[in-house]
């Protein structure tokens, strides 16, 4: 089912384990990406970062922006990832991505400079509903670094 409304969105989001850290559907607040808002009759699709917000899209129906809303969420990989992982050891991180294939769940694995390039940090993302399975996982490999 394609939903029609922004609380049908929001359900249809949670059901399929997307997140909503750079989502703002239904009036949850987010620091930076994509949302939705109403003003003066108009429906707006519009993107915020470091507090200033951009109107990207104006639609006249709600309908249309869901529409619209739908087709961006679905299309972005990073919408259903969820960060179970974060370790400056590169030993874990491969600790952890053994464990993941061995339950056969999807996951990304990136390095970022957290520390500079000398000291990098391990962040392993799975995907939707996967999230669900890994909890055990996500208590023994996410690290504040």
């Amino acid at each position: 089912m394609i939903p029609k409304t922004e609380i049908e969105l929001e359900t249809w989001m949670k059901r399929h384990c997307y997140n909503f850290n750079s989502y703002s559907i239904n009036g949850n607040a987010i620091l930076e990406g994509f949302g939705i808002d109403k003003i003066k009759g108009e429906f707006i699709w519009y993107y915020t970062e470091r507090g200033i917000k951009e109107n990207i899209k104006i639609f006249n129906t709600e309908k249309e922006l869901i529409a619209y809303a739908f087709d961006q969420i679905q299309s972005d990989k990073w919408a259903k990832t969820h960060c179970i992982g974060m370790t400056t050891s590169k030993e874990e991180k491969i600790k952890l991505s053994e464990e993941l294939r061995k339950r056969d769940i999807e996951f990304i694995q990136d390095e970022i400079p957290y520390f500079g390039p000398e000291r990098p940090a391990y962040r392993t993302f799975v995907l939707g509903c996967d999230v669900l399975k890994t909890k055990d996982l996500k208590s023994k490999y996410f690290k504040t670094v």
